[in-house]
């Protein structure tokens, strides 16, 4: 393993190199590659869950070669290296795992999850000038991600429901909220309850121990897959969906979803 990493460390040290190495390589910046490493993430998730094990082994490769390739960028400029790199998650994993380090119990992954926020909310508390427990969380990320974890920084102080079925009472209020905006047709109050239902949701799913995102990936995917098989059989029959009434668009989609 640490030959391996080693000679990829090498590799990335060539291709940087000021005279014998890649012209685009030597150009990059930690700016000009930072969406090089969302976009090899993103691969990694789709391989996940496209369950290409194959293509999860190149996309992992793709992915550690961005943290190797900033490590030595970092290192051209004698910030950090490779090697600090691994010394900082290492503690890190260390400080917030003391159940397995040290001689705390924890009982279950809800437990773990709270101890987590916690000992991340402390690290804060010791680091610049955070002064709120919401301080800290990245902001480029997508909205749902951010009002995942806003949700349970929330959490780790006591301030979140009981359990799903306050969520799901709150869901109902939010909903009916939104029905009212609606009806009234104010646009600005529309967007506010939208946003309140869709943060709530995301609640609902962090008790239930889903992500968010994935299950709207996922939902997004399906819903794709149904609509291109939609259109397979409305060329079949030499039809485009401006000729159907909107029920039978619905049988449509109702025939397509027996479809696996």
């Amino acid at each position: 393993m640490e030959k391996n990493l080693e000679k990829l460390k090498k590799i990335t040290q060539q291709l940087r190199d000021p005279l014998t190495g890649c012209p685009w390589d030597i150009e990059q910046t930690f700016d000009s590659i930072a969406y090089c490493s969302i976009e090899e993430a993103y691969e990694v998730v789709e391989a996940i869950e496209e369950k290409n094990y194959d293509q999860l082994k190149n996309e992992l490769g793709d992915l550690l070669f961005q943290v190797v390739f900033h490590s030595e960028i970092a290192n051209e400029k004698n910030l950090f290296n490779l090697d600090d790199i691994v010394e900082s998650i290492s503690t890190t994993l260390i400080s917030r795992h003391p159940h397995v380090f040290g001689d705390e119990k924890i009982d279950n992954a809800r437990e773990q999850t709270d101890q987590w926020e916690k000992k991340k909310l402390e690290e804060i508390k010791t680091e610049g000038d955070h002064k709120s427990v919401l301080d800290g969380i990245g902001k480029n990320q997508t909205a749902l991600n951010t009002a995942f974890k806003i949700g349970k920084r929330a959490r780790s102080v006591g301030f979140d429901w009981n359990d799903s079925n306050g969520v799901l009472g709150k869901i109902r209020e939010e909903l009916s909220e939104l029905i009212e905006a609606i009806n009234s047709k104010n646009e600005s109050a529309i967007e506010e309850e939208m946003g309140d239902l869709l943060f709530t949701i995301v609640s609902l799913s962090r008790h239930l121990s889903k992500n968010p995102e994935t299950a709207l990936r996922k939902a997004t995917n399906k819903f794709e897959k149904r609509f291109k098989l939609m259109e397979h059989e409305l060329e079949q029959e030499k039809k485009q969906f401006s000729q159907l009434s909107y029920d039978e668009m619905n049988h449509l989609w109702n025939k397509v979803k027996q479809k696996k």
